[in-house]
This record gives structure tokens, sequence and C-alpha cells, in this order.
């Protein structure tokens, strides 16, 4: 299968450039087409929270590269935020476990059929997402030296 090929059985992904917008149920058909295409690597998994500003609230962010056609995919996938949920791409791409976690533990969405979806930044016994921009950012007390002036 060549990269051009790979949106033809995908008629709701939107394509600008080297950015798919794609379906949150077509993300496991279109990573296994993307691999038959070339893409063999998911360099990178992250999440942008966009409380307020639209919905769904949620959009993930898979980069793709492909190293024998010299060329990266940027899959972006619109996630609901009440339970945000997304079909994990770790069998496709096993190196995308640990940035699966990581948004996961930083922004609470939960990839189903990750084989470890456990916290990966934050202590096991922590409460809530700190990425999530409706989570409390709370206070450190900081205590700074007095400062001597020269005169």
């Amino acid at each position: 299968m060549t990269a051009a090929a790979l949106f033809e059985g995908f008629p709701e992904a939107v394509a600008e450039g080297d950015v798919v917008r794609l379906a949150p149920n077509d993300l496991e058909a279109f990573a296994r087409a993307a691999l038959q295409a070339g893409y063999e690597m998911c360099v990178d998994v992250t999440a942008v929270d966009y409380l307020e500003e639209r919905e769904p609230r949620f959009e993930v962010v898979y980069n793709l590269v492909s190293i024998q056609h010299r060329s990266r995919l940027r899959l972006l996938l619109a996630v609901e935020g009440d339970e945000p949920h997304l079909t994990s791409v770790t069998p496709i791409w096993p190196g995308a476990g640990f940035a699966e976690r990581e948004v996961y533990d930083m922004f609470g969405i939960v990839f189903e059929g990750h084989p470890d979806l456990t916290r990966i930044l934050m202590p096991d016994d922590w409460e809530g997402y700190p990425l999530r921009k409706d989570f409390a950012v709370g206070s450190v007390p900081v205590q700074f030296k007095a400062a001597h002036l020269v005169t």
C-alpha cells in the first residue's frame, strides 16, 4: 500500500498536507493501514485540552514517521471530555506504550487495550490529571533570601 492509498478506506478522514483529522473509531484500522503504507514508527503521542474553547474537549495527537518515504504524518483525533477514551495503538507500534501512559497520567484519557495503562510520572495515589485545564494549580510556599542592595 502506498502513502497516497492510505486514505481510500477512510471517507471521514480529512487530510491537510501531512496532518490528518480522523474519527476516533477509525484509529485502529487507520494505524494498521499506515503501518502497511510505511509509517513504521509512532514517535510521539500527546493531547490538548480545549476546555470551554470547543467540543469535543480533548484532541489526541499521534506523530508518525516513515523512514523509507522520508515523511511524517500527524493524526489528530477529537475525544469527548466526560470519560475520554481511545483505542491503544501499542499493539501496532509498541513504542507508543510509554507515550500513551503519559497522556493517560497527565490528561486522564484511557487507551483501551493498552497492556499496562498505569501512571508513569505521577505517584500511584495521585488524584486528578495535572495537564487538564480544570486541574487546581495549588501553591507551594517559596522562601527567598532577603536581597542586600549594594550602593
